[in-house]
């Protein structure tokens, strides 16, 4: 079994920070499929050299060479390998301005990176008095369980 390391945690955080620069979760299926998957969306920015689109609208005030630096930061922070992740105590750093931020040289890593072979659905739906509430199951075939988060996770050590 995979264990959870402080690059773990790391990843989350960058998640979050993505997710406060951008105003949206790290995923929404009601968006155009270019923007579905706020990793993917916040990289394609960045390798445009466009990142400005990711700022959430609402956001009125803010300096501009700040929040670049926080998106070079998440991107860091997200890296696929846990051994391209920044520790935190250079992220602290990173934030403050006491450590210049890193080229991010290689794409985040993320769910959709991994395939899943959906053989069977099912689902079910519960109706209560004031709300509805609807589940979906996917069930893989017998020879599709691969330990993938293990091996993600043993990255790291």
């Amino acid at each position: 079994r995979g264990h959870l390391t402080e690059k773990t945690d790391v990843y989350a955080f960058g998640v979050v920070a993505l997710e406060l620069i951008s105003g949206r979760k790290n995923s929404d299926v009601k968006l155009e499929d270019e923007r579905k998957y706020l990793l993917e969306w916040a990289w394609n920015l960045h390798e445009k050299r466009q990142e400005v689109e990711l700022i959430d609208d609402e956001l009125s005030e803010f300096n501009m060479k700040e929040v670049k630096r926080i998106i070079g930061i998440a991107l860091l922070c997200t890296q696929s390998s846990f051994s391209l992740r920044p520790p935190m105590s250079k992220v602290v750093a990173m934030l403050s301005g006491d450590l210049e931020v890193s080229d991010v040289s290689s794409k985040p890593g993320y769910l959709s990176d991994w395939s899943f072979d959906d053989t069977s659905r099912s689902s079910f739906s519960v109706t209560g008095t004031s709300t509805s509430y609807s589940t979906s199951f996917v069930t893989p075939k017998e020879s599709d369980f691969k330990p993938m988060l293990g091996v993600k996770i043993n990255e790291g050590r």
